[in-house]
């Protein structure tokens, strides 16, 4: 068991790989979104937003760093040095927020019924693909409050989930880290939660997404 527990542990070497990588798929997400694009579309599928739950939590702590941008600079204008790296880090750090909230805006949910798959995904953190025919079920269901459950995975945006999808089998689900886990519920949020149910109720009947 702990050698197990030792394997999958992250090593020196690829956490920070992990930590470069996040910060360019951040990079590139601001790009997609300045130029309206959407990642993971297909052809003949639907794509669902989540992000309009948290635009307005985004926006209050992007404004909070700015005003701390402005008060450091302030604060630091008698040592040039120090305040030239803190200002570079202020303003990284408002980037990697917006940045943020760009990767859940051309990241949404995607279902795929030529693929027959559904697509769960948070910013560039989580990526599930589901395969319909594992779904049991699928239903509205507002919830603000999660506990860590073995075999569950909330993904909540604003602190509250809207969809729950109930599988018949297990789906992978890997972490940030790259630590592996098996799931038979997952709960996400949805913009528009009922067109996300009614659309995989259909596909799971064969029937092609409008």
């Amino acid at each position: 068991m702990r050698g197990a527990r030792f394997a999958t542990a992250p090593s020196f070497v690829t956490v920070p790989f992990l930590l470069v990588r996040h910060e360019l798929r951040l990079l590139v997400s601001l790009w997609l979104w300045a130029a309206r694009r959407t990642e993971g579309a297909v052809a003949g599928g639907s794509v669902f937003g989540y992000a309009r739950g948290q635009g307005a939590m985004m926006a209050g702590f992007a404004f909070v760093c700015v005003v701390e941008s402005l008060t450091m600079s302030v604060l630091l204008r008698d040592w040039p040095a120090v305040h030239h790296v803190v200002l570079v880090l202020d303003v990284y750090t408002v980037v990697i927020v917006v940045g943020l909230h760009a990767a859940s805006v051309v990241r949404p949910h995607v279902l795929d019924p030529a693929a027959g798959t559904l697509r769960i995904r948070r910013a560039v953190h989580v990526d599930v693909r589901i395969p319909l025919e594992r779904i049991a079920s699928v239903r509205r269901e507002l919830r603000a409050t999660h506990e860590r459950t073995d075999g569950e995975l909330d993904l909540a945006v604003g602190s509250q989930t809207s969809v729950t999808v109930e599988l018949a089998g297990p789906v992978a689900h890997v972490s940030f880290f790259g630590r592996r886990r098996e799931v038979r519920v997952v709960r996400c949020h949805a913009d528009d939660p009922g067109a996300l149910v009614r659309a995989v109720e259909r596909a799971r009947q064969g029937y092609a997404v409008p």
